[in-house]
């Protein structure tokens, strides 16, 4: 539930890459990837975008609390293609992130199950009987003072999935709302996870393609 929904106005819209069949954005931290069920909550990527690009439709998503490169098809035949590359796994993405603490091991893996915790919902939890198979990447870029830099690559892309594998190793992303205790909440004004990085293939000719945001914080 979002109780107080201030999203960012400026930039309104940044725009990396557009062409006849892509639109492709860096969307700031506080603003939401489609509008939520309150009026209160409309303002969101696919809205903004819409008062440029009328045929603009969103392909995937990212956490509100999350900035970085989103794509959004411009027609109906790019938004299929794009579609299913998200289906299939046949793009590849990169998030950055500053977590609590020192991570032990330069590189690793988080190879664990995910299904929404209903009572506390919209976060999610472990369940190694009904989740589903989620599995990260991770690669240390850098050692801060009671923290880590760390290169995350989701190979699937479960809702909060980076936020809670993080969690899992004991090392929650600083200024998490909703899965930090209260000292890493307090350590960053947003939480620290960017979506640096997006690979896909151009829905017309089938070109590898590749965009990138750079990090905020």
């Amino acid at each position: 539930m979002l109780l107080h929904y201030n999203p960012p106005r400026t930039p309104y819209l940044r725009i990396l890459y557009q062409d006849d069949d892509l639109l492709v954005l860096d969307k700031p931290s506080g603003l939401l990837s489609v509008p939520g069920k309150d009026p209160k909550h409309a303002d969101c990527v696919i809205r903004r975008a819409n008062l440029v690009f009328p045929s603009a439709k969103i392909v995937h998503r990212l956490d509100m609390a999350t900035s970085g490169v989103i794509c959004l098809a411009l027609n109906k035949a790019a938004h299929r293609h794009l579609s299913m590359q998200f289906q299939e796994r046949q793009t590849a993405k990169r998030y950055l992130a500053r977590v609590e603490g020192h991570l032990k091991e330069q590189s690793g893996s988080v190879d664990l199950p995910l299904i929404c915790d209903w009572p506390n919902r919209p976060k999610q939890m472990v369940d190694h009987d009904r989740g589903k198979p989620s599995l990260t990447h991770y690669q240390v870029l850098d050692y801060e003072q009671d923290a880590t830099r760390v290169e995350l690559t989701p190979i699937t892309g479960r809702s909060h999935q980076l936020r809670v594998h993080m969690l899992s190793l004991g090392h929650v992303i600083l200024g998490d709302r909703l899965y930090a205790h209260e000292r890493a909440k307090a350590r960053a004004d947003r939480l620290q996870l960017h979506a640096t990085w997006l690979q896909l293939r151009h829905p017309s000719n089938e070109e590898m393609m590749e965009f990138t945001a750079s990090c905020p914080f």
